[in-house]
């Protein structure tokens, strides 16, 4: 192993928590914007405005993208678009609170498909973590419990959101992240945007949402997914997943700091336990 795939090893983690602190920060932000435009038109124009940014960016990463790329690129696109939806789809029918919840089972999903689709070994230490982080977000998210038909429409979306991080992992490797984010993000868009226009898509309503907008498609779409993607090839599908899970803790640390929510002791443990799931799984198993 060189010395630069070794310092790739090492800053892949670190890359990947600084995409939980987008995604945390723009689901706070994001909450009074999907107030003032639905929710399928606000991630069309995410999407779509993410796109072009990063073409207007490196114009010339056409030419990266074969047919190999192109099918794996849409393939990993379809898998995020769908968690997206059904995640919509079921917040519409649901609490807030349980939603994050359930979503955030992909925690436990990722290494399930991975270890029975592709076969991987998961370890015992990394299984501890996957049940540490989910009661970490037990503890962040609920406040009450009901199962219906919001719940199993989020858990669709659960296991959508986990088959995109094993595939990420399983293609991302050899392959330009650039192009394989435009690509998947592409994807996401057509999606998105077909059941937007079949609905009536209403574009962003003022300045404030515009600003929501150009926030969640550079910083949480375009750069998050890159990173995302390029790290995928350097580590595991579910240690990315256990240290994607501080996205709730990001979002409850955000909520708190200038949503004006309050911090309560069951924020706090659980914010503890996923904290500690993803301390063990990144710095004990780099040892």
């Amino acid at each position: 192993m060189n010395a630069r795939h070794q310092l790739q090893l090492r800053l892949a983690p670190w890359a990947l928590l600084a995409v939980s602190a987008s995604w945390g920060l723009a689901f706070v932000v994001m909450k009074d914007a999907i107030v003032r435009q639905d929710v399928m038109s606000f991630l069309t124009t995410r999407f779509a405005l993410a796109v072009l940014v990063m073409l207007a960016i490196r114009p010339q990463v056409i030419r990266l993208i074969n047919k190999d790329l192109l099918l794996k690129g849409v393939a990993a696109g379809l898998f995020l678009g769908t968690g997206y939806i059904f995640q919509t789809l079921g917040l519409a029918r649901t609490g807030a609170a349980i939603t994050g919840f359930v979503t955030g089972l992909y925690v436990v999903l990722t290494p399930l498909i991975a270890a029975m689709i592709f076969k991987e070994k998961i370890s015992k230490l990394t299984w501890f973590c996957v049940f540490l982080a989910t009661i970490g977000l037990a503890l962040l998210s609920l406040r009450g419990w009901s199962v219906g038909v919001g719940e199993l429409l989020v858990f669709v979306s659960a296991i959508a959101f986990a088959a995109h991080i094993v595939s990420l992992s399983r293609w991302s490797s050899g392959r330009d992240a650039y192009a394989m984010t435009i690509v998947q993000l592409a994807a996401c868009g057509v999606l998105t945007g077909s059941i937007s226009l079949a609905q009536g898509y209403n574009r962003p309503p003022d300045v404030g949402v515009w600003a929501v907008v150009v926030f969640t498609a550079v910083f949480a779409t375009a750069i998050a997914f890159m990173v995302q993607t390029w790290s995928q090839a350097h580590i595991s599908s579910t240690k990315v997943a256990v240290i994607l899970t501080m996205e709730v803790v990001f979002s409850a640390f955000f909520a708190v700091l200038i949503g004006g929510e309050k911090l309560t002791l069951q924020i706090l443990l659980g914010g503890a336990l996923v904290l500690t799931a993803m301390y063990l799984i990144v710095i004990r198993e780099q040892k």
